[in-house]
């Protein structure tokens, strides 16, 4: 497949470039990413011609716009290498183990204390509590995302719109060679298998990436607290950052902002 080349015909690129790798002996077409800043117009239109193009277009933020190579998408820094399959993971095992990890009160780690710990993952502890129940499907998820990637460019005017030939979002993540959460695994495959889940459980869609950052839509998120609580101990399974660093003390208050919450944001320090 050669990246840009098989849209219909009626949908036109604006101006941009194909992004090789430069790992090993490079050359290897990674994405195809625009020249100027994405618009709200190209995003639902790439995505509702994915089904016939095999493209997923992703929102691709920029850490400085006056700098062409500051973004692993403008220089080619995409490791297609470290890349194992989705395919080959289990959501529920990644997350469990990734759970204990981070709970783990005798770990050498300055990121909190063992008492802290416990705060912060109150009422679950030590005890992984298990995946969160499946909600009802929405069939709005299409809408939902890209009303989400208008809000993304509305917040990240400077975005680039970006296709990587994957037949979901999640395999979007390793096709690109995205190493966000390179400081917890190098092998972003494990990460796209929890998302490829929430793609099934939730409606999930990968709408944006930065260089350490997530971006979903989603489409049947919890409605109520108990159900909120449950998705908060796994995404701090998935992303402990968003608890250790972020704006909440812990699962409790960080699940108040999921009830109802269509969208899903992830940062890796």
């Amino acid at each position: 497949m050669h990246l840009g080349s098989d849209l219909p015909p009626d949908v036109l690129l604006p101006p941009g470039r194909v992004v090789t790798s430069d790992e090993g002996d490079g050359g290897v077409e990674v994405l195809w990413l625009s020249d100027a800043p994405a618009t709200a117009e190209w995003w639902p239109r790439l995505r509702a011609a994915h089904a016939a193009s095999g493209l997923w277009p992703l929102l691709l933020d920029v850490l400085d716009p006056h700098d062409a190579g500051s973004s692993p998408w403008d220089c080619g820094e995409l490791r297609l290498e470290r890349m194992s399959s989705p395919a080959e993971h289990n959501s529920e095992t990644l997350l469990a183990r990734w759970w204990r990890s981070y709970t783990a009160t005798d770990e050498d780690d300055d990121q909190l204390t063992a008492a802290e710990r416990l705060v912060v993952t109150a009422p679950f502890g030590l005890t992984w509590p298990g995946l969160a129940p499946t909600p009802t499907p929405s069939p709005y998820h299409e809408e939902i995302a890209e009303q989400y990637a208008q809000a993304f460019l509305a917040r990240n005017p400077h975005a680039r719109l970006g296709l990587v030939a994957a037949p979901r979002g999640s395999d979007a993540l390793v096709r690109t060679g995205w190493l966000g959460p390179a400081n917890y695994d190098n092998d972003t495959a494990t990460f796209a298998a929890v998302v490829r889940d929430w793609e099934g459980r939730f409606g999930a869609r990968v709408v944006g990436l930065g260089c350490s950052t997530l971006h979903l839509s989603v489409a049947a998120p919890p409605t109520c607290t108990e159900e909120a609580l449950a998705v908060a101990a796994e995404h701090f399974a998935f992303c402990p950052d968003n608890i250790w660093q972020g704006a909440h003390r812990d699962l409790s208050s960080y699940a108040e902002d999921l009830v109802d919450l269509n969208c899903w944001e992830f940062w890796w320090d």
